[in-house]
């Protein structure tokens, strides 16, 4: 498996898995907004996938990633990966190659994800696997955290 620059013919793929996660993200698939960004973010090549068949772009997405990319700040803005593929690196291996392929050292690398209360906490494990650190405080309503990743050259 390798995360690839996603590609319009994966938008398709890339709302079915959008519509996986919407109990943890919230409304995305009929949100023009959500559509937007992921639309955006492939033109810009900051969009990246892992295909279930590897050089069928269109087929079925394992996961997916959007990067904001202002160096030296860096925010990963969406991270999902589908029930199927979910505990098998599929996560990581995107994060890694957004941080190899997209951002520059030094810099910053933020992610919003889950706070400890949210159906969706072990999000928190796994960016602190990665080296990401929690930014305190939480969200007013505690159901989201920011972590927070320092690059460092060389």
């Amino acid at each position: 498996m390798q995360a690839v620059p996603a590609v319009q013919a994966d938008l398709p793929a890339w709302l079915r898995l959008a519509g996986e996660v919407e109990d943890l993200f919230g409304p995305m698939v009929d949100e023009p907004q959500f559509r937007e960004a992921v639309e955006r973010n492939i033109k810009r090549g900051t969009a990246l996938c892992v295909r279930d068949t590897p050089d069928v772009p269109g087929g079925a997405l394992a996961g997916g990633l959007l990067m904001s990319v202002h160096p030296p700040l860096y925010e990963i803005s969406w991270l999902a990966v589908g029930g199927a593929w979910r505990g098998q690196g599929i996560g990581g291996l995107l994060v890694r190659s957004a941080l190899r392929d997209l951002a520059v050292a030094p810099g910053t690398v933020e992610v919003t994800t889950f706070g400890p209360d949210h159906p969706g906490r072990d999000a928190r494990g796994f960016y602190e696997h990665l080296g990401f650190a929690p930014v305190l405080p939480l969200s007013a309503d505690g159901t989201r955290q920011t972590y927070r990743l320092r690059l460092s050259e060389g």
